[in-house]
């Protein structure tokens, strides 16, 4: 189906670090910040993109990036989507987490050219499986009602909320690109990996 109206990037970087110890964000793998590098990746396939923040991260922002601060209650991405969902009713978010560093321009057009707007939302799958990974993947208008409801009925993770959802499933190119940098060691694996081209 051709889709209709906006599409925004929104790179998740409101999260607390904790096992990686240090902010996702600010870590670098391409010479600069990785929230900055995602954001520019995404301003190559999306009409305007956006970082989200909790409150108290917007005060030392890299020059000209919009940002939209988490404004609901919930624990985990699932805030950062929402809030975006909500405060732009109309447009469907390309979401990518800053923890995805080996993520490619070609993996992103080839997810917004995958994209069916019919649907709650379109999703890479992981490695091997069936599971989604919901933080590389658009979510519609359409799933901010029935996401704040699975939210509100006390479960927070935007995994299941895919398992149960109407979810298109996309395979990447290539497996490595969905793979998550949540602590020191992963970071090290995703350095090496790019120095030596391995990830393309």
């Amino acid at each position: 189906m051709q889709a209709t109206g906006n599409l925004y990037g929104l790179v998740l970087s409101g999260g607390q670090s904790t096992r990686m110890g240090q902010d996702k964000g600010l870590l670098q793998y391409h010479g600069k910040t990785q929230r900055q590098h995602a954001y520019q990746l995404l301003q190559q396939v999306c009409d305007r993109v956006f970082l989200s923040l909790r409150p108290g991260q917007e005060h030392n922002l890299e020059d000209q990036m919009e940002f939209l601060l988490d404004n609901h209650p919930f624990r985990g991405p699932i805030n950062g989507i929402l809030s975006a969902l909500q405060q732009h009713p109309s447009a469907a978010f390309l979401v990518m987490a800053c923890d995805l560093p080996l993520v490619t321009e070609s993996t992103v057009l080839n997810l917004k050219q995958e994209r069916d707007p019919s649907l709650t939302v379109t999703a890479y799958a992981v490695e091997g499986s069936e599971l989604p990974e919901p933080l590389l993947a658009i979510w519609e208008p359409s799933a901010y009602e029935p996401a704040l409801a699975f939210a509100l009925g006390g479960t927070f993770c935007p995994r299941k909320f895919l398992l149960q959802a109407h979810t298109k499933l996309i395979r990447p190119n290539n497996a490595e690109e969905i793979f998550n940098a949540n602590n020191p060691e992963e970071y090290a694996y995703a350095l090496n990996q790019l120095r030596h081209g391995k990830q393309v």
